[in-house]
């Protein structure tokens, strides 16, 4: 099939990849000029683990191109997906201009059939939107598509490719023969195609990462009963986690949720169930307790210094908002380095792939290391914010010499707490109570 991709973000980058290689033409379109001549010279503008190997692949045989022209790249397209921004606005609700504003413009262009998709994440009844808004200029066939995205930063190109399920969103007959074959090749062990109308398409990517958010902040709650109440939050997760009502996943406490579709979706969602006058009181406590847990180690920091951390060098380890990424989105690491260079410490990070970012956005309101030893030299504390494989089995005698003082605040949970209590360190953690009077 021959597919159109219309930006090349971080799902539109990974959608039009994967569909080349199942080996569609795809052409993907961007705006930005020399983006497009980046990702054209092989040059590929996110991190993603193994998304680099395909996409080279797919530019070298021909099935992946790019260009700044949308008219040219729609000409013989049996669909365009749509994969652009939706930055919340001031409210909290999803913008989409760059969505309306490329279907105005397909309304201008469009001189045939076309399955046009939403791949991006949308609030409910922007279906209906993209269609008006291509009618305006266009009388012809064409069918508006809902296909939300599953992805998730870090192993999104298994996601793509092994989907736990794909959900269309359509009541054309004509469109659902379209897009069935354009995912056979993805679903060949039998997980399902799942057809719906449009508005519940839409609805149920916001309420899929709603309930995850839900999750994350509920253990979160739960972790901070525990560490009053000389509870393991470990245990209560292995204990409700086997319930498979429950199930493992999404259990894990910590310093809060982060990226590009919680927050965003979350908001989005809130302020949608606001417009049909509908309070919806679990998502704002969601917020809240995200909010807050991101600042949880901010919190035990300052009680074990008794506020004062005025030239305190602090060593971070993590910025990214999950490991595997760059994406620092949200991140609750940013929170972290806002509230202690306010009260006067002084931060050195490390972060494997995130750093970059974070300069673009800070500068150099902290320093960076080139690797995590560096990071924690001289350091009186160390603070990790992100759960990276590497700093899961440090060398922990090297990392004796490089501290000056043996002090950690684990935002990850990720060493076990007898060993930290043998080793010397002051260590603490979410959810463990005994993790805060090791020494």
């Amino acid at each position: 099939m021959k597919i159109t991709v219309v930006g090349t973000g971080y799902v539109g980058l990974v959608t039009g990849t994967c569909f080349a290689e199942t080996g569609n033409k795809v052409t993907c379109v961007d705006i930005d000029k020399t983006k497009v001549e980046k990702l054209s010279a092989g040059q590929i503008t996110i991190y993603e683990p193994g998304l680099e190997k395909i996409f080279l692949r797919n530019i070298k045989e021909g099935r992946l191109t790019f260009t700044t022209n949308l008219e040219e790249a729609i000409v013989g397209a049996e669909i365009i997906f749509l994969a652009l921004p939706t930055p919340p606005g001031a409210d909290g609700s999803a913008d989409l201009k760059y969505v309306l504003g490329v279907a105005d413009h397909l309304g201008k262009i469009l001189t045939d059939y076309k399955v046009i998709v939403n791949k991006s994440t949308v609030p409910v009844g922007t279906a209906d939107k993209v269609s008006a808004a291509i009618a305006k200029n266009y009388s012809g066939e064409y069918d508006v598509v809902s296909n939300p995205e599953f992805l998730r930063e870090g192993v999104a190109v298994d996601d793509f490719m092994k989907p736990d399920r794909v959900v269309v969103g359509t009541k054309s007959e004509r469109a659902k023969k379209v897009m069935s074959e354009l995912y056979a090749p993805f679903v060949r062990q039998g997980n399902p195609v799942i057809f719906m109308d449009e508005r519940s398409s839409e609805l149920t990517k916001y309420a899929a990462n709603s309930f995850l958010a839900t999750k994350i902040s509920f253990m979160n709650e739960i972790a901070q009963l525990c560490e009053r109440m000389g509870a393991d939050v470990d245990m209560v997760r292995r204990g409700i986690g086997s319930d498979d009502r429950i199930g493992k996943r999404f259990l894990f406490p910590g310093i809060g949720y982060g990226g590009s579709c919680f927050p965003k979706d979350v908001q989005a969602l809130i302020r949608s169930s606001d417009e049909v006058a509908y309070a919806f009181e679990i998502l704002k406590a969601v917020e809240l307790v995200n909010a807050n847990q991101k600042l949880h180690l901010v919190e035990k920091i300052k009680s074990y210094y008794n506020n004062d951390l005025q030239g305190k060098k602090v060593a971070l380890w993590g910025l990214a908002f999950k490991p595997n990424t760059d994406d620092i989105r949200e991140a609750p690491a940013l929170s972290i380095i806002d509230a202690l260079t306010t009260l006067g410490a002084v931060i050195t990070a490390y972060d494997p792939e995130a750093m970059p970012n974070v300069q673009g956005v800070i500068g150099d309101k902290i320093k960076y290391a080139t690797n995590q030893y560096e990071a924690i030299e001289g350091a009186e504390v160390l603070i990790i914010a992100t759960e990276w494989s590497e700093f899961r089995t440090p060398d922990f005698e090297r990392m004796e010499k490089a501290l000056s003082n043996k002090i950690i605040f684990d935002g990850r949970n990720l060493f076990d707490v007898a060993k930290m209590k043998d080793l010397g360190y002051h260590y603490e953690s979410i959810g463990r109570a005994d993790s805060t009077r090791t020494i």
